[in-house]
């Protein structure tokens, strides 16, 4: 173990960390100033380099890396901020696909730690959280490293968000639906208000299609901008042209240009997630920056996310997806009839405590043939007992695992080569499974 890694580590993870505790409501708690305290005091990073700026329920984090490949493939140095991360702390800061080394790391949080600690003391808008210092650190690596762009996603919501301090050339704000209630509030537009919130004067905003009155939303937030609203489905169109092994072929009519694209990634809405990076990448054309027809196919076609309807192996087929949310698990559950052929199916599931469970369950429940209760390592992963009390309310009974290595074992007992296992419920509970899969030489 690599101890000055550690150490680093457990200082960033030592503040409120909403990520694995409760996220309260109150504004208060995630008060902007504060980020923009620490900020001024480690000169600004974050205005070094030129900014795309992310949020939205589903989808942020692939739009991400996908309009971060193709800048890399469009020769700029190109820095990449998401979250949570599957494996290790690491991934969430990357610069052209290389993720920050522990060294770095370490170097990075002996320099904040001074400048954390006067803004604690102070505490005029209240005391850091662990995903403050985590995005103060990552600005401050890219400008370090000198990067031309970096890609930003939201980590939760996006007005009173860390991240939202950027200045950027690009506004995206992907999918909406129901999540994170407890924070951004229990109906479609008053968590679209809150996505909306990174729309800044005179920007360009991309979003994708939404519900009516999501869409009324962002309109009004842009009027009031005076922002320019575009329209994936609308002012940019995509067609799906066939899936192949663990690929995907599809057409992009953008505003400037019509694009035969492959991407590496399964599921429909990862067709549209498309047409929105394309449609913000035009946009970065539009400001002068170098991003080509041939650099948008070349980057889309490497793009690397997993987690997402991702294939483990074939024989049984063992997919993992992220989905967290009623309407995640029902796109899950649509294109896992959409995209594979199997015989009779298995659901290995862990939510974690804040998420909506009747609903969740209520779209995978009758899908499935037998269902495999679990929970990740996380401290927000909920107890088996009331996932087990919900599949049995809508009637379908269920077996236990208290880890998902058991469950992994359990179901690839039951399975037959024919079969399939689907992982879901959280990332959490799908990095458990990849890493299991990976010891068990399932991955290829």
């Amino acid at each position: 173990m690599d101890t000055a890694y550690q150490q680093a580590l457990d200082y960033i993870e030592s503040f409120i960390d909403y990520e694995r505790q409760f996220r309260p409501h109150e504004s208060a708690r995630y008060d902007l100033r504060r980020t923009a305290e620490l900020l001024v005091r480690l000169g600004n990073p974050h205005l070094a380099a030129r900014t795309v700026h992310i949020a939205g329920t589903k989808g942020k984090g692939s739009v991400a890396t996908m309009m971060a490949s193709v800048l890399v493939t469009s020769g700029y140095i190109t820095g990449l901020y998401t979250s949570p991360h599957l494996h290790t702390y690491k991934e969430r800061i990357r610069i052209d696909d290389r993720l920050i080394t522990n060294e770095e790391v370490v170097a990075l949080v002996e320099k904040l730690k001074p400048e954390v600690e006067v803004v604690n003391e102070k505490a005029t808008y209240g005391r850091l959280t662990t995903f403050e210092v985590t995005t103060a650190l990552g600005f401050d690596y890219f400008k370090s490293k000198g990067v031309d762009f970096q890609v930003i996603e939201v980590g939760l919501g996006g007005r009173l968000d860390a991240t939202n301090v950027v200045q950027p050339e690009v506004c995206v704000i992907t999918s909406i639906s129901f999540d994170h209630m407890e924070v951004l509030g229990n109906t479609l537009p008053q968590i679209a208000a809150e996505k909306a919130g990174i729309i800044k004067p005179n920007s360009i905003v991309v979003t994708v299609p939404q519900a009516d009155e999501v869409n009324q939303v962002f309109e009004q937030t842009c009027r009031r901008n005076k922002a320019k609203l575009i329209k994936v489905g609308q002012d940019v169109t995509w067609q799906c042209l066939g899936c192949e092994a663990n690929q995907q072929l599809l057409r992009v009519r953008g505003r400037l240009e019509s694009y035969d694209l492959t991407i590496p990634l399964l599921g429909r809405y990862q067709l549209e997630n498309a047409a929105v990076a394309v449609a913000a990448l035009e946009v970065l054309g539009e400001r002068g920056f170098h991003v080509s027809r041939e650099s948008i196919t070349g980057g889309l076609a490497k793009v690397d996310w997993p987690g997402r309807l991702q294939v483990l192996s074939r024989r049984p087929l063992l997919v993992v997806d992220g989905a967290h949310n009623t309407d995640s698990a029902g796109k899950l559950r649509q294109n896992l009839k959409e995209y594979f052929k199997f015989d009779r199916t298995i659901l290995i599931i862990g939510v974690s405590v804040d998420k909506d469970l009747v609903g969740i369950i209520s779209e995978l429940a009758t899908f499935f043939d037998q269902v495999i209760v679990t929970h990740s390592v996380h401290p927000r992963a909920l107890p088996t007992a009331p996932v087990v009390a919900e599949f049995h309310r809508q009637g379908v009974d269920t077996m236990v695992a208290e880890n998902i290595s058991v469950a992994l074992s359990l179901a690839l007992s039951l399975a037959g080569p024919r079969d399939l296992i689907c992982v879901t419920g959280s990332l959490f509970v799908v990095a458990g499974a990849i890493e299991r899969a990976r010891f068990l030489g399932l991955i290829k």
